[in-house]
């Protein structure tokens, strides 16, 4: 099972639709607070729709709380516009931990910087754009992370 951490998620409809991806692709949803909206927000329940009952997610008042629960740093893949590296040249495991920052400003330097430089992917995009939206970026990592767990198991 997949682990995606949103980073102080600020707009509801994003983390709606992510909480309904997480939910479609049998993935584990991480929240760290602040957050730019309540989570009973009616936006954040209409776009996660009535899949949000059926959600894996857990909540951390902050990244010290949230990293006490990882096994592995190592396994802990952090998406950045800035990064090097192509979310496309890595290699993904059941269990790895994507994470995505707020929406405004992404992961900031001070959060990258605790963990090690090479798990940091980035999203190829056209230089005409900025950035992807957050959902659909969580939903391009999490369809190749899943398809290459699934090549994997098959060949085991």
């Amino acid at each position: 099972m997949l682990n995606i951490v949103l980073v102080e998620p600020e707009i509801p409809n994003n983390t709606g639709n992510i909480g309904r991806l997480c939910v479609g692709t049998e993935s584990r949803l991480h929240l760290i607070h602040p957050f730019g909206f309540v989570i009973n927000d009616k936006n954040l329940k209409r776009s996660g729709l009535d899949y949000w009952v059926h959600l894996d997610v857990t909540e951390y008042q902050n990244v010290a709380e949230w990293m006490t629960q990882i096994p592995d740093q190592s396994r802990v893949f952090l998406m950045s516009s800035h990064a090097e590296k192509s979310y496309l040249q890595n290699d993904f495991k059941d269990g790895d931990w994507l994470v995505f920052g707020k929406e405004s400003k992404g992961l900031s330097g001070e959060f990258l910087a605790l963990f090690d430089q090479k798990n940091q992917l980035t999203i190829p995009m056209s230089p005409l754009i900025r950035s992807f939206n957050i959902a659909n970026s969580v939903a391009f990592v999490v369809g190749e992370a899943k398809r290459q767990i699934a090549v994997s198991n098959v060949a085991k």
